[in-house]
């Protein structure tokens, strides 16, 4: 059996869990890992075996030049390191969500990704939940008739959550690319964040076959109450001319069917559980070419398109056409067009978490 080789970038809580993921799995061996914090790295290794350590990621991946080259950094981090994992010759790319904090970067980066003909999977791992399977299946089955909606919310902010809506709602609607978008945005306290976003985000989009997506996240999206964990408050759906289909990221899922009538079942999203399926399909396309890993770029990209449009249309007013042909640094216009007032929240808790008491 050929086993792979890997080195994880970034050892913070994600990065872990990639490590321990990859560690676990007979199909890879994690051979370095990278961070700026030498006592930090040296409590990684300790639980990872004994790899190579070092706190230069592109000096480690010229010397290790694994197969895979996995980061779980910070969102302002993605083409240099793109660019390690390239000249180190990984054949895998495995970062984070989302894509890019720009389009002037995504553009660049899925440049440098096709040029080198290198497989790329981003971190949309939510999806092997128990849950969000199910609604898929529901979805998939044609329970729901003809689907016309499918739609996201979420109280965390842009850059933490609004990939993840994106993503999974393309997938229940087959990644059918969208055609426009259209967005509005308020409240300029997290545009300091390290995840950087406005408070609030919201709009629509038209996809190629007809479906409309919408979307909302942050603090004024709407609350999830039954659910206990304020960042597992994330519903997304689809809704079709016989019935609904929806999952909750801590709660389980719901539907309503014309045959099936009102389903409900449990599931939760838990890393024990969602890694090591997202790993694993790593390891099965690097031996098939055949066999894509389904949180590859390409999938990856048309959710990404969507979320800069949107906050490209807050910023400029209007629709954007998709797919984007011009590059642009939505933080920038963002920072200077959001208008400075404090956002309006739609539930108590979000005065705390966006920090308005």
């Amino acid at each position: 059996m050929s086993q792979y080789t890997v080195l994880v970038v970034g050892m913070g809580k994600r990065g872990m869990h990639h490590a321990a993921a990859f560690n676990a799995n007979p199909k890879f061996k994690v051979a370095g890992i990278c961070d700026i914090d030498p006592a930090r790295l040296d409590a990684a290794a300790a639980k990872l075996g004994g790899p190579r350590t070092g706190t230069d990621a592109a000096a480690l991946a010229q010397e290790l030049k694994p197969d895979v080259f996995c980061f779980c950094t910070l969102p302002h981090l993605r083409t240099p390191l793109v660019q390690a994992a390239i000249a180190g010759g990984a054949k895998l790319i495995a970062f984070e969500k989302p894509v890019a904090l720009t389009s002037a970067e995504m553009l660049r980066v899925r440049d440098l990704i096709r040029k080198a003909g290198v497989k790329v999977v981003v971190s949309h791992q939510h999806r092997y939940g128990k849950h969000y399977q199910k609604v898929k299946e529901i979805i998939a089955s044609g329970a729901l008739g003809r689907v016309h909606t499918v739609y996201g919310s979420a109280l965390g902010w842009m850059t933490h959550m609004l990939s993840h809506l994106i993503d999974y709602t393309c997938w229940f609607n087959d990644y059918s690319p969208g055609v426009w978008a259209m967005g509005q945005a308020a409240g300029r306290a997290k545009l300091a964040d390290n995840h950087p976003s406005p408070d609030y985000i919201g709009g629509f989009v038209q996809f190629a076959n007809g479906v409309r997506g919408i979307y909302e996240c942050g603090a004024g999206a709407p609350d999830q109450p039954d659910v206990a964990r304020w960042w597992g408050r994330n519903r997304m759906g689809a809704q079709g001319t016989e019935g609904f289909a929806e999952v909750l990221t801590t709660g389980g899922w719901r539907a309503v069917t014309k045959t099936g009538g009102y389903q409900s079942g449990e599931g939760l999203m838990a890393y024990d559980s969602d890694m090591p399926p997202y790993i694993q399909e790593m390891a099965d396309w690097l031996d098939d070419d055949q066999k894509v890993h389904p949180c590859n770029l390409e999938h990856a990209c048309l959710g990404a398109e969507i979320m800069l449009a949107l906050q490209r249309s807050a910023a400029e007013g209007g629709q954007v056409a998709l797919p984007l042909t011009t590059a642009a640094d939505e933080q920038a216009l963002l920072k200077a067009k959001l208008a400075d007032k404090p956002v309006l929240v739609s539930c108590e808790q979000n005065k705390k978490e966006f920090g308005l008491v």
